[in-house]
């Protein structure tokens, strides 16, 4: 605990002090300054971000963040009045310089105007925690950069640092502090969420603890790309059933655009952030992100209980349900993630004819605003043709626990 290694240190100082005699006056001012470096390096690690800023901010919109002083409880009780801690912006390049100066520079410019950005460091009497906590500041306006050749705004990495200098009674010294938030995407547009929200994924799940800020990995392995998937699906839809090996197989497909490769093959493989979230997939008119953030913004709004249930295939490809359904009965029917639109699932059922022949159909794609018109379990029930989920599951087996209970509401 810091405030033990507190207590050591003036306790070590006290015996120095005591022996101050013998020990000279060219030793002792050589140990103590080396007990006010050592003092200074642990006070400045006891500094921490405690609630971060929102990593994907937008302008003029107000938001929350708090800092925690570990030591403000044994080091501060003694100061005749609060100190303030500072928030503000810096670019990648100011929080790198920062980290390399060991955080001793203090920022010369903030690269954007934050309103209510001085807070009191207080010690909360109920919790005995000293803490600045910022309610209200909202970031006015923000200078962006000059980006790096085909970077846009939303890979445009900042950083909040929040500072302020305290007084150590008795020995007078001074000490500044200083700490950076988790990398920020600043957005001035909402339509610039689902790219902010990619710059800050990939960092978040693929960046080093000790890094230089904030470098991250150009190219990851694929086995990594699959668990962050996984994780985010989970984590936004809120449910505890993951994506499975069948699912991550399709996924790679997409991604890759490789449908002869085996899943063994994937394995081995490296993905790139031009893949993930710059490169428009093959046909389409947007990225495998914007289409896999499509597919969790669908799910977590319309689908959670369905695809907890396990009654949703999803990330299956269309040729494969054909594979799948031209052998099945009459009516058998699978749901599956649309591939030519964002945040949409559609029904496939198999139809055979007199002769027997099989002919596959897929249903026009749902979309999150058809959904909250009329459920997906009311649309299945609704649909005759439909009857048993692949492979042999009767619908009303299936889908009868999401059924309204009134027939015909909407």
């Amino acid at each position: 605990r810091c405030e033990n290694l507190v207590e050591v240190y003036f306790q070590l100082q006290q015996q120095v002090m005591a022996a101050s005699t013998e020990l000279g006056p060219e030793l002792l001012s050589r140990l103590l300054e080396r007990f006010n470096e050592v003092l200074s390096g642990l006070v400045k690690s006891s500094f921490l971000v405690e609630k971060q800023p929102p990593q994907v901010l937008k302008t003029q919109t107000k938001f929350q963040a708090s800092v925690r002083f570990l030591l403000g409880p044994r080091l501060l009780k003694a100061a005749p009045k609060p100190y303030m801690v500072r928030a503000d912006m810096v670019t990648e390049k100011q929080a790198r310089e920062l980290e390399l100066s060991n955080y001793s520079n203090t920022l010369s410019e903030s690269t954007g105007e934050i309103l209510h950005n001085t807070v009191a460091l207080e010690t909360n009497p109920t919790s005995g925690n000293c803490c600045a906590n910022f309610k209200n500041v909202l970031l006015k306006k923000i200078k962006r950069c000059e980006r790096k050749g085909s970077e846009s705004v939303t890979e445009e990495k900042c950083a909040v640092l929040f500072s302020t200098n305290i007084t150590l009674t008795p020995s007078n010294v001074s000490i500044h502090l200083q700490v950076l938030s988790l990398p920020i995407v600043v957005i001035v547009h909402g339509n610039q969420d689902n790219n902010a929200k990619a710059t800050v994924l990939w960092d978040n799940a693929f960046s080093d603890i000790d890094r230089v800020p904030f470098v991250v990995a150009e190219r990851v392995p694929w086995d990594k790309m699959c668990d962050t998937l996984n994780l985010k699906f989970m984590a936004e839809v809120q449910t505890t059933k993951g994506l499975l090996k069948e699912h991550y197989f399709f996924l790679a497909q997409k991604i890759f655009n490789d449908h002869s490769a085996s899943p063994e093959d994937f394995q081995s493989r490296h993905v790139s952030w031009a893949q993930f979230n710059k490169e428009i997939l093959p046909g389409r008119g947007f990225t495998f992100w914007q289409w896999f953030d499509g597919v969790l913004d669908l799910t977590k709004r319309c689908l959670k209980s369905y695809w907890s249930d396990r009654l949703i295939m999803g990330f299956i490809s269309k040729q494969y349900v054909c594979k799948l359904l031209s052998m099945q009965p009459d009516g058998t029917f699978l749901l599956r993630f649309s591939d030519s639109e964002i945040g949409g699932v559609t029904i496939a059922y198999v139809m055979r004819g007199k002769d027997g022949s099989s002919q596959v159909e897929n249903i026009q794609p749902f979309s999150a605003k058809d959904l909250s018109i009329r459920s997906l379990g009311d649309r299945i029930r609704d649909l005759g043709q439909l009857r048993n989920l692949y492979p042999n599951l009767p619908k009303d087996q299936a889908f009868g626990s999401h059924y309204n209970s009134e027939w015909g509401r909407p």
